[in-house]
């Protein structure tokens, strides 16, 4: 979050208006620190997350046994490799195949793993995103630019204050020779909540996670 805002606001919702409103308060009164309140935020949408789900599935596509403890205890295989914490207490693990395809959605607020996604994207939050999801998620699929097979079964799983999600997606063909750091570069963050696929080798950018 820049503190060199456009001072346009007409296209924030009352409740960004609100909060921007409150984080002035809060830095004129001095009880908290724009530079710190920066790190922090940059720190959780580039940093911490995604990357660090992005390593989580690089390591589940990679070691059968880690895969296998992962979809049957998702908080504790996290947080074996040191992410845990903040809105990731009790997490779940949801793997794509060729016959299942698993989506994340929080149709009552925001609820999302932070400690392996970061922050929430704006359309996470959005009530467009949060209702339609469940009420036509082929379709939102569809905007995101993807297209399943109609023998897929498409699952929604809502997120709650008491469960996360992650999506597992399916591995890329042709990657078997990539180690670990390579495979996390195809996985992104909307892979890792059922909007998006990972990559193909072919179109890994770099930072594909980010």
């Amino acid at each position: 979050m820049s503190h060199d805002h456009d001072h346009d606001h007409s296209h924030l919702s009352e409740m960004d208006l609100r909060v921007r409103a409150l984080e002035s308060l809060l830095v004129e009164k001095g009880y908290i620190d724009p530079q710190a309140l920066d790190v922090f935020i940059e720190t959780y949408e580039h940093r911490v997350g995604p990357r660090n789900g992005a390593r989580v599935v690089a390591k589940a596509w990679s070691d059968a046994a880690y895969r296998k403890w992962l979809l049957e205890d998702a908080t504790a295989a996290i947080a074996s490799l040191g992410y845990s914490g903040r809105q990731g207490e009790h997490m779940v693990a949801l793997e794509n195949t060729e016959q299942v395809h698993h989506m994340v959605v929080c149709t009552l607020c925001s609820c999302y793993p932070w400690s392996v996604l970061g922050l929430p994207p704006v359309w996470y939050k959005s009530a467009p995103y949060r209702s339609r999801a469940v009420i036509d998620p082929r379709g939102v699929l569809k905007d995101f630019g993807v297209s399943l097979p109609e023998h897929v079964e498409l699952r929604v799983f809502d997120s709650t204050a008491e469960i996360r999600y992650l999506v597992l997606p399916m591995r890329p063909a042709n990657t078997d020779h990539l180690d670990e750091a390579a495979l996390a570069e195809l996985v992104t963050r909307d892979s890792m909540i059922g909007t998006g696929l990972a990559l193909s080798p072919a179109t890994s950018p770099e930072g594909a996670a980010s």
